[in-house]
C-alpha cells in the first residue's frame, strides 16, 4: 500500500496527530480565551454538531437493533466501570512507591474513575466502521451510570470506596 493510499484510508488519524503537533507548536490557538474559543466552540458546538451528525447518519432500526445486544453493553460498562478503575488502581498501587509526585497520581485516579467522552467513542467507532449506534448508546448510558451511582472521590462501582481509596506516599 503507498503512501497515498495510507493516507486516504487513515486520514482520521493522521489529522488527529496533525492536530496534536500543531498544538505542541503553538498551543496558544487551543487556550482557554485563545482564537479557536473552546470553551464555546467544543463544549457546545463540536460536541452539538457530533450528535447531530450521528443522530441524521443514523437509522431508527440501527438504534433499536443496537438497544438488543445486551451481552454487548453489559461487556463495555463492566469494561469501562469496573475493569479499567481496578487496572488504574492496581497501577497505582506500584507508582505509589516511586517518587511520582502524589498530585499526579490523583490526577490518573480521577482520569481512570471518569467514562470515555461520548463524542470521542462515537468518532473513532465511526472512522474504524464499528457499531456506531452501539458506541452512542453505550457512552450516553455510562455516562448516566457515572453521575447515578453514588461515589465517594469519583469512585465508579458501589462498595469499593475502600478499595479506590488512594492515600498516597505515607498516609
Amino acid at each position: 500500500m503507498g503512501l497515498r493510499e495510507r493516507l486516504t484510508k487513515e486520514w482520521f488519524m493522521f489529522c488527529i496527530v496533525l492536530v496534536i503537533v500543531l498544538a505542541k507548536m503553538d498551543p496558544s490557538v487551543g487556550a482557554k480565551g485563545g482564537p479557536l474559543k473552546p470553551e464555546v466552540t467544543i463544549t457546545y458546538i463540536a460536541v452539538s454538531a457530533i450528535f447531530f451528525n450521528s443522530g441524521l447518519s443514523l437509522k431508527t432500526e440501527e438504534l433499536t437493533s443496537a438497544l438488543m445486544h445486551i451481552k454487548l453493553h453489559l461487556f463495555v460498562q463492566i469494561f469501562t466501570l469496573a475493569f479499567f478503575p481496578t487496572t488504574i488502581w492496581l497501577f497505582l498501587q506500584l507508582l505509589s512507591v516511586t517518587p511520582i509526585n502524589e498530585w499526579l497520581l490523583k490526577g490518573l485516579q480521577t482520569v481512570g474513575c471518569m467514562p470515555p467522552p461520548v463524542s470521542s467513542a462515537v468518532i473513532l467507532t465511526k472512522a474504524v466502521g464499528g457499531n456506531e449506534a452501539a458506541a452512542i448508546f453505550n457512552s450516553a448510558f455510562g455516562s448516566f451510570l457515572e453521575l447515578c451511582i453514588p461515589a465517594k472521590d469519583c469512585h465508579p462501582i458501589p462498595g469499593m470506596h475502600a478499595l479506590f481509596s488512594f492515600q498516597g506516599r505515607g498516609s
